[in-house]
């Protein structure tokens, strides 16, 4: 009983370290179910620089593409859940809100430069957006130049800076299809890729403007079952730039099937087209090609124009599907180091270095000064259209739409449409009809 005695007395500071350890924090792990793929190592090392400092452990698990709500809830289901995930805006917050703890008590929400951009209910914050994106028609000023130079051009029309609606847009592309061989260049537009899995920036981004000004000129509330239904009202504007799209395009709509997003971004890096739809995160797929002959001095952006009255005054589509939600069904301690997390990475030196940095975002929080925002020419784009006080910046209404299977529906009537095997009034039903059906 002695030498028990003493072996439980000569263990005792042993004991209580150990438990000073983890009270102090040292033992305690948070687990974060990333989004995106193509940044999974850019984490990792996060995770191991954030450990090293504070001595918490951050787990991080990368869903693959397209499989984040499915990993979602498999993950959520384990003992050890992530403690930080993400949705896509309302609907996501709808489908996930039982595990959103209330955020608006924590310093990240409180750095959030516009607070409405954040996912509310009642005066609750259960999801704060950390990256503003755009899109909307990049265009070379290389060859746009040459064409405005032509002494055959139309004469309407005198420079980039003077489009601001659909009409002048066609204007110009159709007669730079008429001097595509003087241009050097196969098309105005790259590549419409309609591949299935490859066509996002069409039955999403670019459905997202007639879905934007159909909820906005019904006054309709984005929180409400209202968006359960669309009309499409707007279908034949849609109709107006998809066709442009096609009728001026490097590659024949019969062979678009086959057509990635990459494909199209190579064209427009290579010079072989003047225009491309897509956002600027696409700067640095341009810059790593092979061959590469755009100047990042020549890459800008101009909204996507379709004829809808008042377009004259529309600027990009800028928003957010990515809102971080920490776990309401995690302990305390893990909901708080998890904020702590995430106030560390917006705030801290070391943190902002990799947001900035190899991360690539631009984020809404006040932690972050202009001069260490990302100075890549389509970002620096982004942020002078979203300064321009004349312009009214298009949201992203796309994380309301239905799930995926209506995406892929919408994508394969604009195939079968491109290919000809379809009239429009069949792709105005199928996105009527799979939207209905897909919100029940």
């Amino acid at each position: 009983m002695k030498k028990s005695l003493i072996c439980a007395l000569a263990l005792l500071p042993c004991l209580l370290l150990c438990g000073c350890m983890q009270k102090d924090g040292d033992t305690v792990s948070i687990y974060y179910l990333n989004f995106k793929p193509e940044i999974a190592d850019v984490y990792d090392e996060i995770a191991a620089v954030y450990e090293e400092e504070t001595g918490v452990r951050l787990k991080v698990v990368t869903a693959a593409s397209n499989t984040y709500e499915q990993t979602l809830k498999s993950e959520i289901a384990k003992s050890d859940a992530p403690t930080i995930f993400q949705v896509n805006g309302p609907r996501g917050y709808a489908a996930w809100k039982d595990y959103c703890a209330d955020l608006s008590d924590t310093q990240l929400y409180k750095a959030l430069t516009d607070k409405s951009l954040a996912i509310r209910d009642g005066d609750a914050v259960y999801g704060i957006p950390y990256i503003v994106e755009g899109y909307g028609i990049l265009y070379n000023r290389a060859i746009t130049d040459r064409y405005f130079a032509l002494s055959d051009r139309q004469k309407e029309i005198d420079s980039m800076e003077d489009i601001d609606s659909f009409e002048k847009l066609k204007t110009v592309v159709e007669d730079m299809t008429a001097h595509k061989a003087e241009l050097s260049i196969n098309g105005v537009f790259a590549s419409t890729s309609l591949k299935s899995g490859e066509d996002w920036r069409w039955q999403t981004h670019l459905a997202n403007i007639p879905v934007y000004y159909e909820f906005k000129n019904r006054s309709i509330d984005l929180t409400s079952d209202a968006t359960k239904e669309i009309a499409f009202e707007y279908a034949d504007n849609f109709k107006n730039i998809f066709d442009l799209y096609l009728n001026n395009s490097t590659t024949s709509p019969k062979l678009l099937g086959s057509k990635q997003v990459a494909d199209s971004m190579a064209e427009f890096a290579l010079g072989q087209c003047a225009m491309v739809q897509n956002g600027n995160w696409a700067y640095s797929q341009i810059a790593t090609v092979s061959g590469n002959t755009v100047k990042a001095e020549d890459i800008a952006f101009l909204p996507i124009y379709m004829g809808i009255e008042g377009e004259e005054d529309q600027g990009l589509c800028i928003g957010t599907e990515n809102f971080f939600c920490i776990n309401a069904k995690a302990s305390e301690e893990k909901q708080k180091a998890s904020a702590d997390f995430l106030y560390w990475l917006f705030s801290s030196e070391k943190g902002k270095s990799f947001v900035t940095g190899e991360l690539g975002f631009v984020s809404p929080f006040d932690t972050i000064e202009e001069s260490e925002r990302p100075s890549d020419p389509l970002t620096l784009e982004m942020l002078r259209w979203m300064e321009d006080e004349d312009k009214n910046t298009i949201d992203w209404n796309f994380t309301l739409f239905p799930g995926q299977t209506f995406k892929d529906e919408f994508g394969s009537a604009l195939l079968r449409y491109a290919q000809g095997t379809i009239d429009w009034d069949k792709v105005k039903q199928t996105v009527i009809e799979g939207w209905r059906r897909e919100s029940e």
